[in-house]
């Protein structure tokens, strides 16, 4: 386990490591999150598929999530976790990173692109938040922050989400900080300026790919605007929103195409 200072109150962020075997394997490759996740749980097992084997790799916890301290005084916006995972990258040497983000660790991987484009060479994003979710609790991200902060954190909020999601992502959603899970959620519905899409289409110096669950259906996904920017669409099959757990060889093979 490593760890690194991030914002203004000596807070640290923390990823464990994979080594790579060989300089010539290719980028450092990065694995980033979703809401109320962490990316050693959801994305550790991929490193022993032959195809992801051997390249060095981080498996990075935004603030508040994981391994991760939780600053109350932290914003938990995008754009400040994008800010504390370029301290890892910095802090491990790391420039020109494959970024692979899985939903709101997608959001944060291209802000970071966006906002730090000499740390990363390539995107890989599994149904990245791309837009501002709508004020209706159609997502689980609008569902949390439907709740006033006080009330999910202090009033029973946390409580009744982690009875709602069910026992896989409850389970790394209760080593979340209820405060950082509020916040994060919240800045997702609410987006960045611009938008993340407006963002992904804009870098078009770099490869990117859009991976999407088959069982997710893509009419949200808005492919032929994607690809008219030059972002591959992938659609897995045999999984829904967390393609790692539903086909782990299917994600394995996306991401090393």
């Amino acid at each position: 386990m490593r760890q690194t200072p991030f914002g203004t109150g000596g807070a640290h962020i923390r990823w464990t490591e994979a080594e790579g075997q060989r300089e010539w394997d290719g980028p450092v490759r990065v694995h980033v999150h979703g809401l109320g996740a962490a990316s050693g749980a959801y994305t550790a097992h991929l490193t022993a598929d032959p195809l992801l084997a051997g390249r060095r790799t981080l498996f990075v916890d935004l603030p508040g999530f994981g391994l991760s301290d939780r600053p109350a005084d932290f914003g938990y916006s995008l754009e400040e976790h994008a800010d504390a995972l370029a301290c890892v990258l910095d802090a491990a040497g790391v420039r020109g990173a494959e970024v692979v983000g899985h939903s709101m660790g997608g959001a944060v991987a291209i802000v970071l692109a966006y906002r730090r484009p000499e740390l990363v060479s390539r995107l890989v994003l599994a149904e990245a938040n791309l837009d501002p979710a709508p004020p209706e609790p159609t997502q689980d991200s609008s569902a949390i922050a439907q709740w006033t902060e006080e009330e999910f954190v202090h009033g029973g909020g946390f409580a009744a989400t982690l009875e709602r999601v069910g026992w896989l992502w409850a389970a790394t959603m209760r080593t979340s900080d209820p405060l950082a899970l509020h916040r994060t959620a919240t800045a997702l519905v609410r987006g960045t300026e611009p938008t993340m899409r407006t963002m992904l289409e804009s870098l078009t110096d770099i490869p990117r790919t859009y991976l999407v669950g088959e069982r997710s259906g893509e009419e949200w996904v808005g492919r032929p605007g994607l690809e008219a920017a030059g972002v591959e669409v992938v659609s897995v099959p045999e999984a829904g929103h967390c393609i790692m757990f539903d086909n782990p060889a299917a994600y394995a093979r996306a991401i090393a195409a």
